[in-house]
């Protein structure tokens, strides 16, 4: 089963006016776009809120990444300011069966994002409920952060078990590495540094697709 790679850049920062900035870049270059949200608590860095993204004129579709503890708490806010997908944690609370039926209220996609040290067999029973599962393949909440290869094996292991599901990888991913992740099956990969911290972003971003999409 042939599936298209997408390669979504991921914007990560605590500065509103940075925000802005790596958001009217991406428009250059991409029409969909990760908007990483951290509370500080789940992990360790904080970033932006739906606050400053109901602020700006986006031309970009856009989803959001909540790395917080309590998503569902997060969901009306940036519903309210565009998004149109609420990507959450499994690892972030007790009912992630709670946050996906309040994402649905709201008119959100609901996807399931999942740590390096949780394995597949523990999200296995949500996956029909969700419309995305993104595997972190670092530890989350910073950008340049080690690629862990492991991760490779759960993304084979859930595409064995439910094909058609859409999954998708982020973290540490570049163009040493980024052939041997499209051939994981994955349909979506997810890239920050290489792409936002590089001298020309555009074409980093188009040479890593063609990376990907060539693979």
């Amino acid at each position: 089963m042939n599936r298209p790679i997408r390669l979504v850049p991921a914007i990560l920062t605590e500065d509103p006016k940075t925000l802005e900035t790596m958001i009217r870049l991406a428009e250059t270059f991409t029409d969909y776009v990760q908007v990483d949200v951290m509370d500080g608590q789940f992990v360790p860095s904080r970033s932006i809120s739906w606050a400053d993204m109901e602020g700006l004129p986006v031309k970009l579709k856009w989803e959001v990444h909540l790395m917080v503890q309590h998503p569902e708490e997060y969901l009306a806010g940036f519903r309210k300011a565009g998004a149109q997908r609420a990507i959450f944690h499994y690892e972030a609370g007790q009912s992630p069966r709670k946050v996906i039926a309040t994402a649905r209220t709201l008119g959100l996609e609901a996807g399931l994002a999942v740590n390096p040290e949780t394995p597949v067999s523990a999200i296995l029973s949500l996956v029909d409920e969700l419309d995305s599962v993104l595997f972190l393949s670092v530890n989350p909440g910073f950008y340049g952060s080690q690629f862990i290869p492991e991760v490779m094996t759960k993304v084979a292991e859930l595409r064995r078990l439910r094909p058609e599901i859409e999954i998708g990888i982020d973290g540490g991913i570049k163009e040493a590495n980024i052939t041997q992740v499209a051939k994981s099956g994955v349909n979506v990969i997810y890239v920050g540094s290489a792409v936002f911290l590089q001298p020309q972003p555009a074409e980093s971003y188009r040479r890593l697709l063609a990376l990907a999409q060539g693979s």
